[in-house]
């Protein structure tokens, strides 16, 4: 379980982390402060693994605060400005969230610090990945490497794994942000591929076992990456 602290000098940002961490099963929201000052102590002990905060603050900036702290944890920015990011990067940031942020790109950076949160722990650099995908009113976690493929259905993305299916309420464009890149490829406009189990590219298909899946026009030359 991830223990996090949000800042932010904006209550109602701060009731909107504390209803997206609700409904994530591995993070654990200790506290609250809407003044970064009054986190320092905490900060320093060394108890909280991910911090959510604010850059835009009135006393001092987020960047400049996570400068100034002998202990830093895990830290995933929120903000409305952008022009930031590069910045956040530099520090080792987990991710940089723009508001006003869906639960969908919430739950992807969250994912993202559960996966750092793993290996940190386990000392496994080689240790699979996963991820926690929403279906129905709950989360399920899911390896990476058990995933075939992804195909969207009108407002829904089907996760298709080894004898079994996981239907999500996320767009097209939110499961490909899900899926690291470097595993899989997008290939149409409703299918996503994982690399390793494309066993078979033809000129308007790949084949993964036994099941074809189209190849979009648009997408050919990124699917042929993979074989280069």
């Amino acid at each position: 379980m991830i223990t996090a602290i949000a800042i932010d000098d904006e209550p109602i940002a701060l009731e909107v982390i504390k209803s997206h961490t609700q409904k994530i099963p591995f993070i654990h929201l200790h506290a609250c402060y809407t003044n970064a000052f009054e986190a320092i102590d905490l900060l320093n002990t060394g108890t909280i693994d991910l911090l959510f905060l604010d850059i835009k603050m009135p006393d001092i900036s987020g960047i400049d605060f996570l400068q100034s702290l002998h202990v830093k944890p895990m830290v995933i920015f929120t903000t409305a400005y952008s022009e930031h990011a590069v910045q956040s990067f530099e520090l080792d940031a987990i991710d940089y969230l723009l508001k006003p942020f869906s639960l969908s790109r919430f739950l992807k950076a969250c994912n993202k610090a559960n996966e750092q949160y793993s290996l940190r722990n386990s000392g496994n650099a080689n240790e699979v990945e996963t991820v926690f995908i929403k279906s129905g009113t709950g989360q399920v976690r899911v390896s990476l490497n058990d995933i075939l493929y992804a195909e969207s259905n009108g407002n829904y993305i089907q996760f298709v794994l080894p004898g079994k299916k996981i239907t999500s309420r996320l767009t097209m464009n939110e499961a490909t942000a899900l899926l690291p890149a470097a595993l899989f490829v997008r290939i149409h406009r409703s299918y996503i591929a994982a690399k390793k189990h494309i066993n078979k590219i033809e000129k308007e298909s790949v084949w993964i076992n036994n099941i074809a899946l189209p190849i979009g026009a648009s997408y050919f030359e990124e699917v042929r990456r993979i074989t280069r």
